[in-house]
């Protein structure tokens, strides 16, 4: 099944919202009184395209690294911000940018310790 139909499409989206494929398939437009086995089958047989829609959703929510340093770069330059959330923004752009990066050295120490068996 490639192609999936307005009501399948409208499942998908009401099942994503209110966790209830009974109630997805109200909502989506199904007649009859077995929506609880149709909505069964359609989370079967519509499984793999829900996980798309999950993640096509996901994706949409969540910004990519250039919007949060854009919006830091914003910030930093915005005269209307307090000092203190400026100075935070250049920060993080520092940061991000590979700033700060602390270097530890690590020595190897030898030990006289024993395992008893």
């Amino acid at each position: 099944m490639n192609k999936l139909t307005e009501k399948q499409k409208r499942f998908i989206d009401y099942y994503i919202e209110y966790s209830n494929a009974t109630e997805a398939c109200r909502k989506a437009g199904y007649k009859g009184k077995n929506l609880d086995v149709i909505g069964s089958q359609n989370l079967v047989k519509l499984r793999s395209f829900i996980d798309i829609r999950l993640q096509e959703l996901k994706n949409d929510r969540t910004a990519s690294i250039e919007d949060i340093q854009a919006y830091w770069t914003e910030t930093m330059y915005n005269t209307e911000e307090t000092t203190n959330n400026r100075l935070k923004a250049s920060e993080m752009l520092y940061r991000g940018k590979g700033g700060f990066i602390e270097k530890l050295e690590v020595k190897e120490i030898s030990t006289e310790w024993t395992i008893k068996k």
